[in-house]
C-alpha cells in the first residue's frame, strides 16, 4: 500500500535557516527544563495541600506525594503538568527558531479536524476490540469505584487534560522532533525512527517485570510507529493526536489497567503486574496489541477505508 509523501515533503521543508542541530538540542532542554518545573510545582503544590489538610486516615498512605498522585486531583494534575512541554515548545519556536507555534501543526499550520476525529475514532474502537482480547489473558472485569453520574460529570474535563498531555508528546516527538530533523536529515532513521526510540524508552518502567517491559515497549514503539507514519502520511499532527487521545483517554475514562491513574475510569481491569510475564503471556500481549496496531493502521490509511485520513496539501 503505496504512501503519498507530497504533504509530509511540503511538511518537512516548512523550517526556515534557524532550523539546525544545535537549536534544536538547545531546544529540547528548554522545553525538558520547563516540563520538569512544571510537574515539581504541580506536585509539591498539591502534596502541600494535602499536608494542610492533617495526616492521612487510616485508608490512606502516609507519603503525601503517593496520596496527591493517587486521588482524583492527583490524575486531574498529572495531566496538566504536560503543559509544560507546550510552553516550552512555544518558547523554543519563538526565541529559537523564530517561527509561530502553528508552523508544527501541519502544513496548513491548523490541526486537521478532520483528522483528529478520524484518528480518535479508529483507536477507540481497536481499542475496545483489543480489551476484549486482554479479557483472555486476564479475565476479570468489574465496575470501578466511580459513580456514573460523576463520570459523565467529569468526562469532558478529563477528555480536555487528557487531550493536553497526548497532544504536548506529539507536539513534541511527532512535530518539534520529526519535523526538525527530517528538514536536516534525509534518512527516517533520523527523522522517524530516533524520536521513536526516545519515546518508547520513556515508558520503561524499572520497577516492573522484565516480561511486562518488553510487552509494553512493543506495544508502545509499535504504536509510536504508526503515529509517526500518520504524520508521514497527511503532513499534520492531526490524525496522530487523536489516535493518542483516543488510546489514552480509552485507558483513563472507560477501562483501566493502572492501580494509581484508573480511578476514574468507567471499569476496572487487572493490572497488568498481576500477571506473571512468563515469555507466553509476554508473547501474547505483545502480539495482541501488535494485532490492535495495525487494524489501527488500516483503517486510517487503506484506500477503501471510510476513516481513512487525508494528506494536509496547505
Amino acid at each position: 500500500m503505496a504512501i503519498d509523501s507530497s504533504a509530509f515533503e511540503r511538511y518537512r521543508h516548512s523550517p526556515n535557516e534557524k532550523t539546525t542541530i544545535l537549536r534544536l538540542i538547545l531546544g529540547v532542554i528548554i522545553i525538558v527544563v520547563l516540563w520538569f518545573g512544571t510537574t515539581m510545582a504541580v506536585i509539591f503544590a498539591g502534596s502541600y495541600g494535602l499536608l494542610l489538610q492533617g495526616p492521612a486516615d487510616s485508608s490512606g498512605g502516609s507519603d503525601p506525594i503517593q496520596r496527591f498522585l493517587g486521588s482524583s486531583t492527583g490524575i486531574f494534575a498529572t495531566l496538566v503538568t504536560f503543559a509544560g512541554i507546550w510552553i516550552g515548545i512555544w518558547i523554543a519556536m519563538r526565541l529559537l527558531h523564530k517561527e509561530k507555534l502553528s508552523r508544527l501543526f501541519g502544513v496548513s499550520a491548523r490541526i486537521s479536524r478532520s483528522g483528529f476525529i478520524r484518528g480518535f475514532a479508529a483507536v477507540v474502537v481497536t481499542s475496545l476490540v483489543t480489551e476484549i482480547a486482554y479479557l483472555s489473558v486476564m479475565p476479570g472485569i468489574s465496575r470501578g469505584p466511580i459513580a456514573i453520574g460523576t463520570w459523565a460529570l467529569i468526562f469532558l474535563p478529563l477528555a480536555f487534560f487528557a487531550f493536553i498531555q497526548t497532544s504536548a508528546e506529539e507536539l513534541l516527538f511527532r512535530g518539534y522532533l520529526q519535523r526538525g530533523l527530517a528538514f536536516l536529515f534525509r534518512s527516517p532513521i533520523v527523522w522517524a525512527v530516533l524520536p521513536t526510540l526516545v519515546f518508547t524508552a520513556l515508558h520503561w518502567n524499572p520497577v516492573s517485570p522484565i516480561g511486562m517491559n518488553i510487552g509494553v515497549m512493543i506495544a508502545i514503539g509499535a504504536f509510536s510507529a504508526l503515529l509517526a507514519l500518520l504524520v508521514y502520511a497527511t503532513g499534520n499532527l492531526g490524525a496522530a493526536m487523536g489516535a493518542h487521545l483516543g488510546n489514552n483517554l480509552t485507558g483513563f475514562a472507560l477501562i483501566s489497567h493502572d492501580q494509581t491513574l484508573g480511578g476514574l475510569a468507567l471499569f476496572q481491569a487487572p493490572p497488568l503486574d498481576s500477571l506473571a510475564w512468563t515469555s507466553g503471556e509476554t508473547a501474547l500481549i505483545a502480539g495482541i496489541s501488535l494485532v490492535s496496531i495495525g487494524l489501527t493502521w488500516l483503517l486510517l490509511l487503506h484506500p477503501r477505508s471510510p476513516l481513512r485520513v487525508r494528506p494536509d496539501l496547505g
